[in-house]
């Protein structure tokens, strides 16, 4: 791969610019990590990059339908470098459960950061996850899961619904102490691969909408050891092939009920919660690689009589891709630390765990965003072989448009962040918190930013309800902005201070960078000294 990618064989924690002071604000006792995350940070740059990209060229998943004696096993066949890392990587998933900080699952998963192997890290975590917290009699399927003996993962979409989870027709019968599911699920990732699913169905006489559903951990065997439900294909897609995900039938499949069933709804969101916080880490850690294969390019590549990184336009983009994946990360981690200390409450919640819902929105929309843009300025920056399918700047942008997709599109965030702002009462403390931030700013930036905060909440509590949808995505837009620049300033030190006023100049005022940028080389500029 060393032949069409710069950012292959580097240490991607090494030229890691922004994430080491995010960790030191919120992970206590980070540096402890810092070997782990060195050694991570070589295999993500290293094997993990040449896998992905072998996968997504060369390698696909395959679903093997019959064993030797014409049997039904509905398995995914992958290549032999991908099944030992796909073992490898479940130790993203352990710390949260074994004494650790969501911080270090989420950092390694940005460092990581390619969409269909941390898809399925993702998707085995959620289903860890409920168990965890909703079905601890399964606490041996748990270990296997966190062993990376065995995959987990999260069935909600059908085919009627997409992300209206209250139309979800899968049902649900008492069979003893089990349960048996009919019905199918239309987008499985993980489909071949799984051995234990969470899935979303519905009890026989529960209400319609989202609050008649409830949770359901189905094995790919039942207890007799037969499969338990068949796959019927798999998906062709644009991006994320190492993930295989395909349409899943259930025709009588055992199933086993999580919790209590009238608080499934709960529990489906709370894992999208989680979810929502693994894409924003995977949009900035896909920005970031963009960024990397970008800036090595352009202190190699020579136009014009003199390097690209010497011309302004150019510098003007590595300014924009600096701008954004700090702001970014920022933003990501704040959710993350507020999912870390509200992680472990139950129905009915408290106010601090739709806060962290409330963040988490945001910082999935914007992320999402920021990741497909900086992508395909990426693209740009190499010119027309950027387009290329033999760069590995293409793989990145096409696996970046997977982000504001998945786990909810931008309209979903912006729905949800209207009913935990107002419903659900975290507005105040939002304004409370990036109020205070930005007041404690002495700089015109910081007053623009807090000016732009208060309007937005205002109009959107003063709106009738379907104005106020009218308007959510971009206001949604607006409040994740200006929580990014109190989180930039808030970071401190030279760097971060100009990073925060960039941000605030060009997302919030609309306007363009500031030529006084065009010198900052230390803005953008990482992993100086690595060879190229």
């Amino acid at each position: 791969m060393e032949h069409q990618s710069y950012a292959y064989g580097k240490n991607h924690w090494a030229l890691e610019p922004d994430l080491p002071s995010i960790l030191r604000r919120y992970w206590k006792g980070w540096e402890a990590h810092q070997s782990e995350l060195d050694a991570f940070g070589v295999v993500a740059g290293g094997e993990a990059y040449r896998i992905a990209d072998h996968v997504d060229k060369e390698a696909r998943p395959v679903l093997v339908m019959h064993d030797l004696n014409g049997q039904r096993i509905d398995r995914v066949r992958f290549s032999p470098a991908q099944e030992t890392l796909n073992r490898q990587l479940a130790a993203i998933n352990r710390a949260p459960y074994q004494g650790g900080s969501w911080h270090q699952h989420f950092a390694l998963g940005y460092l990581l950061a390619d969409p269909g192997l941390y898809c399925i890290q993702t998707i085995s975590n959620a289903t860890v996850y409920a168990i965890h917290k909703y079905a601890p009699q399964f606490a041996r399927w748990k270990e296997e899961l966190l062993a990376g003996r065995a995959f987990g993962a999260t069935w909600m979409t059908e085919v009627q619904g997409g992300s209206d989870l209250g139309a979800n027709k899968v049902r649900a019968v008492p069979d003893g102490a089990a349960w048996r599911l009919f019905g199918d699920k239309y987008f499985s990732s993980g489909a071949g691969l799984t051995d234990y699913a969470i899935v979303s169905a519905r009890p026989e006489g529960a209400p319609a909408g989202p609050k008649g559903l409830a949770l359901f951990l189905v094995p790919r065997l039942d207890s007799r050891g037969e499969l338990n439900y068949c796959v019927r294909r798999l998906k062709d897609k644009l991006a994320t092939r190492a993930v295989p995900s395909g349409e899943v039938e259930f025709e009588g499949a055992e199933a086993h009920l999580i919790g209590r069933a009238e608080e499934g709804i709960y529990y489906i969101l709370e894992t999208l919660t989680l979810s929502r916080l693994a894409n924003a880490v995977g949009a900035m850690g896909l920005a970031r690689k963009a960024q990397l294969e970008a800036l090595f390019r352009v202190r190699s590549r020579v136009a014009f009589g003199k390097k690209l990184e010497q011309h302004p336009l150019i510098r003007r983009d590595l300014t924009d891709l600096a701008v954004r994946i700090a702001g970014g990360l920022a933003l990501t981690f704040r959710a993350v630390a507020a999912w870390d200390e509200a992680w472990q409450e139950t129905p009915p919640y408290s106010p601090r765990y739709h806060y962290a819902r409330l963040l988490a929105h945001l910082a999935k929309a914007r992320t999402a965003e920021h990741g497909t843009f900086c992508t395909q300025l990426g693209m740009e920056l190499f010119g027309g072989v950027g387009f290329v399918e033999d760069f590995a700047i293409a793989r990145l942008a096409r696996e970046a448009l997977i982000t504001p997709i998945w786990e909810g599109p931008a309209n979903v965030q912006a729905l949800d962040t209207l009913e935990v702002l107002f419903r659900k009462g975290a507005a105040e403390p939002f304004l409370l918190e990036f109020g205070t931030k930005l007041e404690a700013v002495e700089s015109e930036e910081a007053r623009l930013a807090e000016a732009a905060l208060q309007h937005t909440l205002k109009q959107l509590q003063a709106l009738p309800p379907e104005e106020a949808q009218w308007h959510a995505k971009e206001a949604l837009r607006t409040l994740a902005d200006a929580a990014t620049v109190a989180l930039l300033y808030e970071l401190g030190g030279e760097r971060h201070t100009k990073l925060a006023s960039l941000y605030a100049r060009h997302f919030l005022a609309k306007e363009e960078y500031p030529a006084w940028a065009l010198q900052e080389e230390e803005l953008w500029q990482v992993g100086v000294g690595q060879a190229v």
